[in-house]
């Protein structure tokens, strides 16, 4: 299943790909920037700004993207982390920069949740960034410790949250941080359900990972990334993936939606955005370059072996899963009183 998702990116992608950059670089004349600007990209060093701390899957994804990037293209592409404010201060950044093609930001579904959980952004993620490429999808997972867990499944998880008393108080949950799409996806869990998991935020997905470990905290509603190894090795068992559909990482742990929380889903992106005013023939040159190391078979290993599914579709379709998203998030934001300041 999975290889058939490689294959047909490679043919039909890289033919959508080439419709793109065709019809954008005949547009281009019009709103100043040049075909031959375009297809020279890039012509000097690329910095990609990520918006998490080192070390964290974001973080490992772009270092390995510039890594390939650079291997293949030659000039240097050198990650800048600039965390804070789940995303905000880096998205900012970028949002002020250059739109010659060579500051870019990477970031995952967290840039499309903060608009609805924080009142002040310092920009506008509707209009002063623009989608370049979805490079892949990582659901999150929830789990709870392998051996002294109450807790053989979901169901039996959330009914613990609904059924509670002053003496037996609801499950509490660790999550990647305040306001995170893990955050998000848990608070839509107890919406829908009707349980009260307490949230306990962490300043990343490994943090929450170690207290979940140890059992300090009964659940962890992570990236199914983070939480794979620990997975395989039995230490931690995983009760559902918030997917829509099982993850090829996970093809027996059902989804949230299997368990009868119907149309549940929330599957994080990765990818890069660039300042709104790139040219769009810039934009697709980007994608296409991206995109063809994306098709390496190198690369691809990479991917299956940090636990990422490959993302399919062109520029514009990027900039609709972010748009979606916002709308979506937004919604489910004020629905469950998710609110950061």
């Amino acid at each position: 299943m999975r290889e058939n998702r490689w294959l047909r990116r490679a043919g039909v992608a890289s033919a959508a790909v080439a419709l793109t950059v065709a019809a954008a670089a005949a547009s281009s004349r019009g709103d100043g920037s040049t075909p031959a600007a375009a297809e020279d990209w890039p012509t000097g060093p690329v910095t990609l700004v990520v918006t998490f701390p080192p070390g964290g899957g974001t973080d490992t994804l772009a270092r390995r993207l510039a890594d390939r990037l650079h291997h293949r293209y030659g000039h240097p592409f050198v990650v800048e982390n600039r965390s804070g404010a789940s995303g905000n201060i880096g998205a900012q950044a970028v949002a002020r920069a250059k739109p010659d093609g060579h500051t870019l930001l990477v970031a995952n579904s967290s840039y499309a949740v903060n608009p609805a959980v924080f009142s002040e952004l310092g920009f506008d993620p509707a209009h002063d960034l623009t989608g370049v490429i979805n490079v892949a999808y990582v659901p999150s997972v929830v789990v709870t410790a392998g051996q002294q867990s109450p807790w053989n499944d979901l169901l039996s998880a959330v009914e613990a949250g609904r059924h509670t008393s002053p003496g037996l108080p609801a499950p509490a949950y660790a999550s990647c941080g305040n306001g995170t799409p893990q955050h998000l996806a848990a608070g839509m869990l107890n919406q829908s359900t009707g349980s009260q998991w307490l949230h306990v935020p962490y300043r990343g997905c490994g943090p929450a990972l170690i207290d979940v470990l140890s059992g300090t905290v009964g659940l962890g509603v992570v990236t199914a990334s983070s939480a794979l190894p620990h997975i395989r090795a039995g230490t931690l068992r995983a009760l559902a993936v918030t997917s829509a559909q099982r993850s090829a990482l996970l093809p027996d742990t059902p989804t949230v939606a299997e368990l009868g929380v119907s149309g549940y889903e929330l599957n994080q992106w990765h990818g890069l955005l660039a300042p709104a005013a790139t040219p769009s023939a810039l934009v697709a040159r980007i994608h296409q370059s991206v995109n063809q190391v994306l098709l390496e078979a190198e690369m691809q290993q990479d991917l299956i072996g940090m636990g990422y599914d490959l993302a399919e579709g062109d520029a514009s379709g990027f900039q609709h899963v972010i748009h979606s998203d916002l709308d979506r998030f937004a919604s489910a934001a004020r629905a469950i009183g998710l609110k950061m300041n």
